[in-house]
């Protein structure tokens, strides 16, 4: 066994394809990378797809025509053909909370029906985005102005979680299609510090406010609205003029209105879209008004490129089925608890927390869509930095390290910014990290074995993927590839991706807290002993600053 093999374990559910794969696993144990590629010299070239701009080569990974054939096994018997269709049918597949889950409906073209409920929801869709485009064009025409008649030139997005990072991500992904002179930012964190310094430097009276919260009570999200009116307010001093410098996105209409957002500045979003996903709805106003609604809809037509690829290909041939297919292989068959995306790309240096929430937000389940335990490991932990910041970081980890962990390397064949020769000298160092994951190096310069602390053993897997230039269309695309992807192992663990009921505990008892700290109270009957005692010492603490202040 591998040293970064993990034992067997049980598998995730007692289907007959499940314990096909696990059978197999123990055929693979001896078999490796370098084995794998001397007994086919074209593997390089037949284990890749491409679609929608983008080629994926997972040749890397330690499979076989079996392997692949018993994964694609596995996604008939969970039925993922008959759970795309439901998912592109606006059926309610987010089935814990009774609603579909419809973010490609988000992408389709103009008179693309697709029903909720009985309702074609493709125009109000169009609507939305018409009013995006409109609103956008004002900001980067400077025909909008604030409420002491100054354009526009600043935009601050406040949102957390899907209200923010996905847009943000884009933003950077973006930022050479982005318009000059207009200054976009983002503030998620509660801690004020993240609005003070997004707002340094800036004049409320040429700064708009984007206010993004599905249900207009995100906490977090509350309170950095709140410190905007109390920023604009000391510029402005005048409550009239507020409304010129606040926009909202939301499903909540009449709670932004009565917080004092303008009626024909609210935009809306439905409850079939979730937060993470909702990166092509109006949540994405802040990234249209960067790049344009021109580009904008080219990200959303890569998304839709992608997302008929996936709806309607093979599933052998298909793209994100097979990335997703190559994540439960090396996670539930050879034992990766984690896993690396690896952008080559400074503008992707978002792209790692993006995937982060996606995928650990929507696959960290251990119960099944019909409340039964989850036998074996579900979601692994997502991480990752930019090459090659990250061969001078964690990579001796991926290379030496006890544990194994498969490798996204995502990379575009012609730059942006860069010069040819730098760009040459990026791509080779993806490629050389990739080959030296599979392969290791087993003897030294003169033949002899290395000495151990040299040794690098290989066979650690690995994904690539590569697109001509990044675009708004093939970001859009690459999206659309990790999106299908966890939906492909949600469905292979039956799992409801769609869900994040594990997110409301933790908010629960935060307000629970912040209440019992605004009396004065450690809630010594609501909590135990450690978190008592924590809340005690930031008592301590408020009490000793106001002393402190009360004697100055």
């Amino acid at each position: 066994m591998d040293m970064q093999e993990s034992g067997p374990e049980a598998t995730p559910l007692p289907t007959p394809a499940w314990q096909a794969l696990a059978d197999h696993r123990q055929a693979m144990r001896p078999v490796t990378l370098r084995q794998l590629f001397m007994e086919d010299p074209v593997r390089g070239a037949r284990l890749t797809l491409e679609a929608a701009g983008w080629y994926l080569d997972y040749s890397k990974n330690r499979v076989t025509p079996r392997t692949v054939e018993l994964l694609v096994r596995l996604a008939k018997e969970c039925r993922l053909p008959a759970r795309i269709d439901a998912m592109f049918h606006g059926d309610a597949i987010n089935a814990s909370e009774g609603r579909a889950a419809l973010h490609v409906a988000l992408r389709m073209p103009a008179g693309e029906a697709v029903q909720v409920d009985g309702r074609d929801v493709g125009p109000n869709v169009q609507k939305t985005l018409h009013r995006m485009a409109a609103l956008a064009m004002q900001l980067r025409s400077g025909a909008c102005l604030g409420g002491t008649g100054m354009p526009i030139r600043n935009v601050i997005n406040l949102g957390i979680g899907g209200s923010a990072i996905g847009v943000e991500m884009a933003c950077a992904a973006l930022e050479h299609y982005v318009q000059p002179g207009l200054l976009v930012r983002f503030v998620s964190n509660v801690d004020g510090a993240d609005f003070a310094q997004a707002t340094r430097g800036l004049d409320p009276r040429e700064t708009l406010f984007i206010v993004c919260s599905k249900s207009w009570q995100t906490s977090e999200t509350r309170h950095n609205a709140a410190s905007a009116r109390v920023w604009c307010m000391q510029a402005l001093q005048d409550e009239d003029a507020l409304q010129a410098h606040f926009v909202a996105v939301t499903g909540n209409r009449e709670a932004a209105i009565q917080s004092g957002i303008a009626r024909d500045r609210v935009l809306e979003i439905w409850d079939w879209v979730n937060g993470r996903y909702s990166l092509c709805s109006a949540m994405g106003l802040a990234l249209m008004v960067a790049v344009g609604p021109e580009a904008f809809g080219e990200m959303l037509a890569g998304c839709h490129d992608m997302d008929t690829h996936f709806r309607n290909a093979p599933l052998e041939r298909n793209l994100p089925v097979m990335h997703g297919l190559m994540a439960i292989w090396n996670n539930n068959c050879l034992g990766a608890r984690t896993a690396a995306v690896l952008p080559y790309d400074h503008h992707l240096r978002r792209f790692p927390s993006y995937v982060q929430q996606l995928m650990m937000e929507s696959n960290g389940k251990s119960v099944t869509q019909d409340g039964k335990p989850v036998a074996g490991h579900t979601g692994p932990v997502y991480w990752g930095a930019c090459g090659t910041n990250g061969q001078h970081s964690f990579h001796q980890l991926l290379h030496q390290g006890s544990q194994m962990v498969p490798c996204d390397f995502i990379g575009f064949l012609v730059p942006l910014a860069a010069s040819p020769r730098q760009h040459e000298e990026l791509l080779a160092n993806m490629f050389a990290q990739a080959e030296a994951l599979a392969f290791g190096q087993a003897l030294a310069d003169d033949g002899a074995a290395a000495a151990p602390h040299r040794h690098v053993e290989g066979n650690r897997p690995s994904n690539t993927l590569l697109s001509t230039r990044l675009t708004p269309r093939t970001l859009g695309a690459l999206v659309a590839v990790y999106e299908h992807s966890a939906f492909t192992q949600g469905a292979a663990w039956n799992i409801d991706s769609f869900d994040q009921w594990g997110v409301e505990l933790g908010k629960t008892l935060a307000l629970r807290i912040v209440h019992e700290l605004d009396a004065g109270t450690t809630g010594m009957q609501n909590h135990d002993s450690s978190t008592r005692a924590l809340m005690q010492k930031y008592l301590d603490a408020r009490m000793g600053k106001t002393n402190r202040g009360t004697e100055q």
